[in-house]
């Protein structure tokens, strides 16, 4: 399993902006995708975006054009920019990487959006 931490969560009022990092145990050039994925209270998980390691990305609709995931290798760290927050993206958010052999999860971390 690959260790994913999450951290950037926090509360923020609707229209505003945060940016999530998730750091991670290994070269995230040698894994296969990275995403994120959030949790709201009493909904399923849901997928948000990920990112392949060749650089190809994919958002939900519900995020797209607002939100941005992107990957810096030199720090093993992937991110999402969250823009134009409204109430509907409050949730745990989290990473999600898939290698040749496993998927792994972080933690999560709290995304409250309220004014």
């Amino acid at each position: 399993q690959v260790q994913l931490v999450e951290s950037g969560g926090g509360v923020v009022q609707p229209g505003g902006s945060l940016r999530l990092s998730c750091a991670a145990s290994v070269s995230i050039s040698s894994l296969l995708v990275m995403g994120w994925y959030r949790q709201a209270p009493g909904k399923q998980r849901e997928f948000v975006a990920h990112i392949t390691s060749g650089g190809p990305t994919t958002y939900a609709d519900s995020v797209k054009g607002r939100f941005a995931i992107s990957s810096d290798n030199a720090k093993n760290t992937l991110y999402l920019q969250m823009n134009s927050l409204n109430s509907e993206d409050t949730a745990v958010y989290y990473c999600y990487a898939r290698s040749a052999i496993v998927s792994s999860w972080g933690p999560g971390t709290q995304v409250t959006v309220s004014s």
